[in-house]
């Protein structure tokens, strides 16, 4: 296992050398390649809406990082998802929290900003406390998949990530969702209880709803606020 350049130019050299190359490759032998490349400077970030790619992940690398962000408006089944996946997988998963408590950030901008300036909660809640906690790392992997909306469609295998100065990894972004369900069901992959109950994506409680039929799997996030991406991915 080597380690990967630190120059964000030798890193993104490599993004797009890899992005090329890999574009065919099998989501396992994606992260295999990020396995060897990054060693210990490489994670996974988790929702915690299923554990495939954390799964994947494990088999390329034992023991590794999962990054899971706790924003403080979590369903309860996902923080119950990501305490079994931290005691039955072989990972290591890393809570992350804003700087700010919920409580904290209702004094400062008054309740319930998610209703009222969603990005700007989003920001505070998710994007800023990623950031720091990537710090450490050279690259890192979504579960990021094309078929999931339209936003989502030209999501790259390997890219560069110009505005974290890392390699972003998404090796199930080819998959659909059969293939998700069928990996789940040959590996007995954790999945969030809420995807049996209506819910096709998961994130906050106060943003997500259910989805109806025949909506894509983004449709329950933001619902009428005109809003798809909570910026990490953007």
């Amino acid at each position: 296992m080597t380690t990967a350049p630190h120059t964000a130019e030798d890193l993104r050299v490599l993004a797009e050398q890899a992005g090329r190359d890999l574009e065919e490759a099998s989501a396992l032998d994606v992260l295999r390649w990020a396995a060897d490349t990054f060693g210990p400077r490489f994670c996974v970030t988790s929702s915690m809406e299923d554990a495939v790619v954390a799964h994947l992940a494990s088999r390329a690398l034992p023991g590794v990082d999962v990054v899971f962000l706790d924003t403080g408006y979590h369903f309860p089944e996902t923080i119950g998802t990501r305490d079994a996946v931290a005691a039955v997988m072989d990972v290591n998963v890393i809570t992350i929290s804003p700087r700010q408590s919920v409580a904290e950030q209702d004094a400062q901008y008054g309740p319930k900003l998610h209703d009222r300036d969603p990005d700007l909660c989003c920001a505070l809640r998710k994007v800023a406390p990623l950031e720091e906690g990537l710090r450490g790392y050279d690259a890192w992997a979504t579960g990021l998949r094309r078929d999931e909306s339209p936003t989502r469609a030209n999501t790259p295998v390997v890219a560069w990530d110009a505005k974290r100065q890392k390699v972003k990894i998404a090796p199930i972004a080819r998959w659909t969702q059969d293939d998700v369900e069928a990996y789940v069901a040959e590996h007995g992959v954790l999945t969030n209880p809420l995807l049996m109950d209506g819910y096709a994506s998961v994130g906050c409680a106060p943003c997500t709803r259910r989805v109806l039929e025949g909506e894509d799997a983004r449709a329950g996030r933001w619902a009428g606020l005109g809003k798809t991406e909570c910026g990490i991915h953007l």
